[in-house]
Parts: structure tokens; C-alpha cells; sequence
């Protein structure tokens, strides 16, 4: 059975603590970490500019976990919107793919 969001109960952005002191930090941690850490632990690794920070543990508006900087990962959009989502929506897996880019089944 799916739950809401709790993104949906929760109101804008800002309310949920991404304000301009988060613009701030974000942009102070891709900084320190400019490359995506989930396309560098690929085999063979990939060398993306990462421009997400991703909160490595969901947060779901607990401002501890929002700012816990060891729980903070710097992801390429695509590995965010995709692998990430997935893991904080308790989904499945996201496919592999081999060194050609075809799906490994």
C-alpha cells in the first residue's frame, strides 16, 4: 500500500529547510565535492560534475538529519533523480548496465 509524501503535508521548499542558507551550503559542499560519488564507484568509474547534494539517509523534515553533513552526498542529476529516489522511496533497484550501455538483465 502506498504512504503520502510527506513532502505534500509539509508546505514549500523553504519550510522544509531548503532556504537560502542551504543554497549556501550546497553550493559551499559541491565545492568541496565537485564529483558524483555514485558514478565514481561504478566499474568501470565515470568522471560526472556533481551537482546535487543528496541527503544520503531521508530526512522526511527532521532538520538534525537535514544538516548532518556526514549524511550528505554529492550526486550528478541523474543518479539523484533516479537511484536516489528510488532508494528513498523503497522502490527497486535501478537496471545495470554493462561497459556498451546495455541493460544486464
Amino acid at each position: 500500500m502506498a504512504t503520502a509524501s510527506w513532502r505534500k503535508d509539509k508546505g514549500s521548499s523553504s519550510e522544509r529547510g531548503y532556504t537560502y542558507a542551504w543554497s549556501k551550503a550546497r553550493a559551499a559542499y559541491l565545492r568541496e565535492h565537485p564529483l558524483c560519488t555514485m558514478c565514481a564507484d561504478m566499474r568501470p568509474p565515470r568522471v560526472t560534475a556533481a551537482n546535487v547534494v543528496d541527503h544520503s539517509v531521508p530526512h522526511r523534515g527532521d532538520m538534525a538529519i537535514f544538516w548532518d553533513r556526514s549524511l550528505w552526498q554529492a550526486l550528478c542529476k541523474s543518479h539523484h533523480d533516479s537511484d536516489a529516489q528510488i532508494r528513498d522511496n523503497g522502490g527497486k533497484q535501478r537496471a545495470k548496465f554493462d561497459e556498451r550501455g546495455q541493460v544486464i538483465w
